[in-house]
């Protein structure tokens, strides 16, 4: 079974993503104002290829949304799959200077 949960600190926190109760992967996030900036997504190996980043992102992206967020997405798996589902994720992205 996975859950995720994002953690914040004071500005910066994770998205993290567990199954059964391993910690599988994790987005470093920051949260300054109404941007939500994301840097990182990792998955640990062994549980590599079941979809997890996909995981981690739409917990973000609902993150954002419940919080009326903007997402800054630095880190390149995110990057890419706001560019190539545009349609899904334009209410979030924050496009200013990209």
């Amino acid at each position: 079974m996975e859950r995720t949960e994002v953690v914040l600190g004071n500005v910066k926190g994770e998205v993290q993503l567990f199954s059964d109760d391993n910690k599988a992967g994790k987005m470093d996030i920051s949260v300054i104002g109404n941007k939500l900036t994301v840097y990182h997504t990792e998955v640990n190996p062994e549980y590599e290829g079941r979809g997890f980043a996909k995981l981690l992102l739409e917990k973000l992206v609902s993150y954002a949304r419940k919080n009326d967020l903007k997402i800054v997405p630095l880190c390149p798996y995110v990057h890419a799959q706001f560019k190539r589902h545009p349609e899904e994720y334009n209410d979030v992205w924050f496009k200013e200077g990209l």
